[in-house]
């Protein structure tokens, strides 16, 4: 009798690791090596052929860093995956690969910062067409689709005001017009509580900095998706375009942290539903974007799409520039600082520091007004987390 699948709770501990190979160490270790030596020159051959497998170089790949990449597979639901020394990195090894002078990419209207300046600012250089549609109306897509589009990205949800995009209707409209690759930036759900490839995506983009690692100690992305795209973004993308590979050490690093990953999002996750609740009743928000609340426009979406609602929260507070300032500077506990997904609650102003990039028109077309505000709740007693918002908002009142 076939024994039933592990949990992604389980896979997330074990998966792709035999202890009894490695001296029966309960820990993976850390394959500190540069390069790796062949039994024969037509060892080496076949493995740079690629018609072997094994360790060539740690730019290509690295013992600790494929256990890491085979655990992010199995917990996606993918063929193979690929990991980065950057979330950037990976963004840019998938656009770098695809997209040559006069491809199209098609992007949604709100984009991680760094990813809206490589997309309008550094790629039109190079001959490559960005196009922008709403990807909250999937039926906009179908006008911005032709035989040049070759890949279509967005996130969900997206930063900094927790837009969801139905990642099903968005896939099926664009393999239905197009041969595009439908990439999905995942960071904010991780594969606990959304899995982008069963809904009909081609590709998953994570930050590992984020949740998946969740410490605030590593730099790191990944991508996952078919074994064959996997092989080709390793071979040509990191290995003759980038370099952006990930270390040993970060590996091991993010290994100990998805260990923890299901019980660490529930916590986030609960924490965050309560916070969102606080923020709502209170005088001084304005509005509060947050997907596990009624009032998001999203809300019947997010239920369908996510197991839970995340744990990033952004809210307006009355008042304008002014008024988030005094807000930011007022709190004791939840610290100010870009990045999310730590233990730590995290509290930043978007148009200052993640959206910098953006022009104050891109600003306002993409809703990111002065007094935007963006949580990022950590794993604190929520009372505490309370009660430090309270005394911050009562310490910024409009005038």
């Amino acid at each position: 009798m076939q024994s039933p699948p592990l949990s992604l709770a389980t896979r997330a501990i074990h998966a792709g690791y035999d202890a009894s190979a490695h001296q029966g160490a309960l820990n993976p270790p850390i394959f500190w090596s540069s390069t790796f030596a062949f039994d024969s020159a037509e060892q080496g051959a076949a493995r740079f052929a690629q018609e072997e497998p094994g360790m060539i170089y740690t730019r290509i790949t690295n013992p600790t860093v494929q256990l890491l990449e085979e655990r992010l597979a199995s917990l996606e639901g993918g063929e193979a995956a690929l990991a980065f020394g950057s979330g950037m990195g990976a963004i840019c090894t998938l656009m770098w690969t695809l997209l040559r002078p006069g491809d199209e990419l098609l992007v949604d209207l709100t984009l991680y910062g760094c990813t809206h300046a490589l997309v309008h600012h550094l790629l039109p250089d190079f001959g490559i067409v960005t196009r922008v549609a709403d990807f909250t109306q999937p039926g906009e897509l179908a006008a911005h689709l032709n035989a040049r589009t070759k890949l279509v990205l967005f996130e969900t949800p997206a930063s900094p005001h927790m837009r969801v995009v139905d990642i099903a209707a968005v896939s099926e409209m664009v393999h239905a017009h197009s041969t595009a690759l439908v990439a999905v930036d995942s960071t904010y759900c991780t594969p606990y509580l959304q899995q982008p490839l069963k809904l009909g995506a081609d590709v998953v983009v994570h930050s590992l900095t984020k949740y998946i690692n969740g410490h605030g100690d590593v730099i790191a992305g990944a991508l996952v998706g078919t074994r064959a795209l996997m092989s080709t973004l390793r071979f040509v993308g990191i290995k003759e375009l980038t370099g952006a590979c990930m270390s040993p050490m970060d590996a091991y690093l993010i290994l100990r942290g998805l260990k923890t990953l299901p019980v660490r999002m529930d916590r986030h996750c609960a924490n965050a539903q309560r916070v969102a609740e606080f923020l709502e009743a209170r005088s001084e928000v304005a509005r509060v974007k947050f997907p596990g609340l009624p009032s998001h426009p999203q809300y019947a979406l997010a239920r369908r799409q996510m197991s839970q609602p995340g744990a990033v929260i952004a809210f307006d507070i009355h008042g304008g520039l002014d008024a988030g300032r005094r807000f930011i500077n007022a709190l004791r506990l939840v610290t100010r600082a870009v990045s999310l997904g730590d233990a730590e609650s995290l509290a930043q102003h978007p148009a200052s520091m993640t959206h910098a990039t953006y022009t104050p028109e891109e600003r306002a077309q993409h809703m990111i007004g002065d007094s935007l505000i963006r949580l990022s709740i950590g794993l604190e007693g929520i009372e505490d987390i309370l009660e430090d918002l309270r005394q911050a908002l009562e310490a910024s009142p409009a005038g």
